[in-house]
């Protein structure tokens, strides 16, 4: 199909913009960790789709409005802190927002659960999108061609490194068929293989999300999926291919072990999308307590610049809050993007700060990280 013709389509189909990049954690005031006898405690092995399902509804909020789509980062140096994550404690879990640069971080921790709290329910359509792909796909290549909807270009083959494969995808023209195919495989996945009701609108915002990624292929941008073009932002393939400060690939789709273990969480339902406000009332605490009840800790909290929101909105101190209810590791590491890059920051120190009065503007945590 033409792009021109497909861009007529994708218009047709998309759906009301659902939200923001939040996350709906309710405000606590403990500083102290909630005491855990593990990292992993009681987590389970492996969720039921029943009560995955129950979960998701049991822990999320109502949607909420942002000012994109947010369907790929804009974050170019994700990957620099990956080497530093790797060092904190194996088995915890993982609390991210927004799309997939989470699975690259959930790859190098390794967590026995991982919960992608956004304030817009898009967000969590997105992630039951990934989801279904990933139980489908048996490897990178497969991956990608379920996403871009789009045949394995000739030489291609899961020895390929990441960046041959998304300049390999991205020259195979988007493939309406293949699309529908695709798109009622992975509504089959979701709503008769798992049982999960997704509604109408869900279902419309999901036709729209991949019908994005099946226009776009690897050259989707933050920018395109609002409609304003590529305005120098990085696309979706430049994401995954990459480095550390090292040079290393550590994208998620950079490396088979990587992917791997992204897709076991995902086969065992232990990827748990949540619609929720960081400053919010619900989210987190409820988290909190679903993982407190079973001995679990956080180990990293992945917050992009959802704080920067929080501080223009005065509502920061709910989010510091709703983070010390958490029961978290004494190593535990906030994810975040500033300073033109990313950076670890521990999070113990600046909530006791947050709580006496040292917290007053975003610049105050943002000069706090450091990538190592």
């Amino acid at each position: 199909m033409s792009r021109a013709r497909a861009a007529r389509r994708v218009a047709t189909l998309r759906a009301p913009a659902a939200g923001v990049l939040a996350l709906l954690l309710v405000a606590g005031s403990a500083l102290t960790p909630v005491p855990a006898r593990t990292a992993a405690g009681q987590l389970p092995s492996r969720l039921s789709d029943r009560d995955y399902w129950q979960l998701i509804e049991s822990l999320s909020e109502p949607g909420g409005h942002f000012q994109s789509d947010n369907l790929v980062s804009n974050e170019r140096l994700f990957q620099q802190v990956v080497p530093a994550l790797r060092t904190l404690p194996r088995a915890g879990v993982y609390i991210g927002v927004a799309p997939d640069q989470n699975f690259t971080y959930i790859a190098a921790l390794e967590p026995r659960m991982a919960f992608i709290v956004d304030i817009r329910r898009g967000n969590l359509v997105t992630h039951l999108m990934y989801k279904a792909i990933f139980e489908m796909a048996g490897d990178r290549v497969a991956f990608a061609s379920w996403l871009f909807s789009r045949d394995t270009p000739r030489g291609v083959t899961r020895r390929s490194p990441v960046d041959v494969l998304m300049v390999a995808f991205a020259g195979v023209p988007p493939d309406e068929r293949r699309f529908e195919a695709n798109l009622r495989r992975i509504q089959e996945q979701l709503t008769q293989r798992h049982r999960f009701p997704l509604t109408a609108e869900d279902l419309q915002s999901l036709r729209y999300i991949y019908g994005m990624f099946a226009e776009h292929g690897p050259d989707l941008t933050y920018a395109t999926s609002q409609g304003r073009g590529r305005r120098n932002m990085p696309t979706f393939g430049q994401l995954q291919a990459m480095t550390d400060l090292a040079g290393a690939v550590q994208s998620y789709l950079g490396r088979d072990d990587a992917y791997e273990a992204v897709r076991q969480l995902q086969r065992r339902n232990l990827v748990v999308p949540v619609v929720g406000d960081f400053a919010g009332p619900k989210a987190l605490r409820a988290i909190g307590a679903w993982l407190s009840a079973r001995g679990a800790t956080v180990t990293a909290f992945y917050t992009s610049n959802v704080e920067q929101y929080l501080f223009q909105q005065g509502r920061w101190m709910l989010f510091s809050r709703n983070v010390a209810a958490l029961p978290r590791d004494p190593g535990a590491r906030f994810i975040r993007s500033a300073r033109g890059s990313s950076l670890l920051d521990p999070m113990a120190p600046l909530l006791a700060d947050a709580e006496e009065g040292k917290i007053r503007t975003y610049a105050d945590i943002t000069r706090r990280g450091a990538i190592r």
